[in-house]
């Protein structure tokens, strides 16, 4: 599945993050949840119920449908002339809805930056009162690898510096001149992209009805890492989070590997999008930060084909979807230095 549209989304909410998030159980509390692969899946539900479950105040805004590959397109949400994936809403439902039994679950008939612009500027402030603390793009099906990084829907989610007019036609007034607009306008939220190696676009009903299923339990294990991985990234109470401009694209090895049938099998590789290349292994003359005894750090791709239980953790610019300066990646491998390990081929 592709990924274009939710590293993209990512992207743009990541622009100027600069936030005062508190920390407790847990610390960062309100999390808007989002994909490109629709609000019906297998991998959002895994993920709002794996959220849930460890404390977080969670609203889910995705696409009616499959939405992957449209990296950040945007168009007005219309009444939908077709069903919702699996049947989940009928022809004629309306251009934003709920499900019926959890208002906090909602779709957008439109694209996956409409979906996370309707989260951030209408859900959020209705749910939470404010601003999200976080924003969690996936996990989403199929991963997000080195030229699947700037087509990404699931990291083009996290660009979103601003809400436009967009929306003002269909709800009945300006959005850019409300409360919750100006405020995403002026300021970035933290965020990251999640995705994962064997997921397919499997309905969320298919978590009861075949938890066996391999990808209902991969659904269920990249939840997992997520959550383990967004423990640790708030478990520091400094701020920011994350530094202005800067997203992390967060990517899972296949479930089906020799042992890597749990969670806990999987250990976390703090890596780098484009493979080095240029003068004596660096960048421009540059090297990466110095982590496990080398100033070079492996590529995710590398990382997650290699055959092994990993997860790699590549810290990008939110805007430009590349590499960032080993002064950067010093400041996440601070945050998180304890989950990872070093990477052998």
């Amino acid at each position: 599945m592709l990924f274009p549209r939710t590293l993209t989304l990512l992207c743009l909410i990541a622009s100027t993050a600069a936030f005062s998030i508190g920390i407790g159980r847990p610390k960062v509390r309100k999390i808007l949840l989002t994909n490109d692969d629709g609000w019906a899946t297998a991998q959002m539900r895994a993920m709002m119920d794996a959220l849930i479950a460890e404390g977080y105040d969670v609203v889910m805004s995705g696409t009616s449908e499959n939405q992957s590959g449209s990296s950040s397109k945007v168009a007005t949400p219309t009444v939908l002339n077709v069903t919702c994936e699996f049947g989940t809403c009928d022809v004629g439902s309306p251009a934003m809805g709920a499900n019926a039994s959890n208002p906090r679950i909602n779709y957008v008939n439109s694209f996956p930056v409409n979906a996370a612009q309707y989260g951030l500027a209408v859900l959020t402030p209705k749910f939470f009162h404010s601003k999200p603390d976080f924003v969690v793009s996936g996990p989403n099906v199929g991963t997000n690898l080195l030229t699947d990084v700037p087509n990404s829907g699931t990291i083009t989610i996290l660009i979103l510096t601003m809400v436009t007019r967009l929306f003002s036609s269909f709800l009945g007034h300006d959005l850019y001149h409300s409360g919750a607009a100006c405020e995403a306008a002026k300021q970035g939220i933290p965020s990251a992209a999640f995705s994962g190696s064997n997921n397919s676009q499997i309905a969320y009903t298919t978590l009861l009805t075949d938890p066996t299923n391999l990808h209902s339990r991969a659904a269920l294990i990249d939840s997992k890492l997520t959550t383990t991985f967004l423990r640790t990234l708030f478990s520091s109470s400094s701020r920011p989070i994350l530094p202005p401009n800067i997203t992390l694209n967060v990517n899972f090895a296949a479930i089906d590997q020799p042992g890597c049938s749990r969670a806990e099998d999987f250990k976390y590789v703090l890596t780098r999008v484009q493979p080095i290349s240029g003068v004596n292994g660096t960048v421009g003359g540059r090297g990466d930060v110095r982590t496990c005894g080398s100033e070079v750090l492996p590529d995710e791709l590398a990382v997650v084909h290699s055959g092994g239980c990993f997860v790699s953790v590549s810290v990008i610019d939110a805007v430009r979807k590349v590499d960032v300066d080993a002064k950067t990646q010093e400041f996440v491998l601070g945050r998180i230095g304890r989950l990872l390990s070093c990477f052998r081929k």
